[in-house]
């Protein structure tokens, strides 16, 4: 086993990204493409193939490759299908590890994109010696993975640990993707800040905001992110509050799990203690004392790309 390597793909809501990954959890080779600009899978499929294979033939060829391991949005590990996701152009019930088996000629396992990212940082990451905990990405949507006893949870149909798509503010902001109310994921997001930056500047036109020198479109989670740096008081106000709608939705995670900790990683992760100060003060405040000051809310040691990656390689040691 010592010359084999496995593949490891992330297909996020934006950006897929992949690589090969030898039996030590050492990357060796790794790239990216976009998710969506294929309108039909067997194209997006095409395009990875063709930004793989290079990599592949520098290790030695497909003979060296012991499988594909691969995390997506609503990837089942049951079925090896993708279902439904609402952050991808290709709808429906895509049978996306069969797809790429036969592509590739080597066996794919598929699970939930969160769930690969879980497992790496169970094995690789800050999670290594922890049992209990929960992985929040905070990307273009939100995802969770959760560990119970060292053991990631499917449920019965392997579609189990969805805390984005939990509503924590009944009947609030509408998700343009799955048309429900209130939706963690429609606020926490990358994209739920953006939502949140155009709703605050539009309700109080007389405030002033260094936002207001960007258009509308070039408003982004980043932008947010420069202009509260500066002390901007809308994007400061912006990252209070969706660290106020983010703590509120940890504590109910932890008081149904009771985790040592709560892992945050993904682009939105970037604004630092602007986004976990107020997370963690909410958090508390809203635990029972039962569960106050004992779990530790802390951002991924790893590279997002490269938790992805592992994660979903580990599925082909597992």
């Amino acid at each position: 086993m010592e010359s084999k390597y496995a593949i490891g793909i992330d297909v996020g809501g934006t950006t897929t990204k992949f690589g090969i990954v030898n039996n030590k959890g050492e990357i060796i080779e790794q790239d990216r493409i976009p998710s969506n600009d294929c309108e039909f899978v067997e194209d997006f499929i095409e395009l990875l193939y063709a930004r793989l294979m290079p990599m592949v033939d520098k290790i030695g060829g497909i003979k060296n490759i012991v499988g594909i391991g691969m995390g997506a949005p609503n990837g089942n590990v049951y079925t090896g299908t993708i279902e439904y996701a609402p952050n991808l152009k290709w709808k429906g019930i895509i049978p996306i590890a069969d797809l790429i088996t036969k592509k590739f000629g080597v066996a794919t396992k598929l699970t939930n994109d969160a769930n690969a990212a879980a497992m790496g940082e169970m094995m690789y990451g800050c999670t290594k010696n922890m049992k209990h905990f929960i992985t929040i990405t905070l990307g273009t949507g939100v995802g969770s993975g959760i560990v119970i006893d060292g053991k990631i949870v499917v449920g019965h149909d392997g579609f189990a640990g969805e805390l984005g798509h939990t509503i924590i503010r009944p009947g609030g902001r509408m998700h343009k993707n799955t048309g429900m109310r209130g939706s963690l994921e429609s606020y926490a997001s990358a994209t739920g800040v953006r939502e949140t930056a155009i709703e605050l500047i539009t309700a109080h036109p007389d405030r002033a905001s260094l936002l207001r020198d960007f258009s509308i479109n070039e408003i982004t989670s980043e932008t947010v992110h420069q202009c509260a740096l500066q002390g901007d008081p809308i994007a400061n106000e912006i990252f209070e509050f969706t660290g106020q709608i983010l703590g509120e939705s940890l504590a109910n995670f932890v008081m149904f799990s009771s985790p040592e900790a709560i892992v945050l990683f993904g682009g939105l992760t970037k604004a630092g203690n602007l986004l976990l100060n107020p997370t963690r003060k909410h958090m508390e405040e809203n635990l029972l004392p039962l569960f106050k000051n004992k779990v530790k809310l802390i951002f991924s040691e790893l590279k997002e790309s490269d938790a992805a990656i592992l994660g979903a390689s580990a599925l082909v040691w597992d």
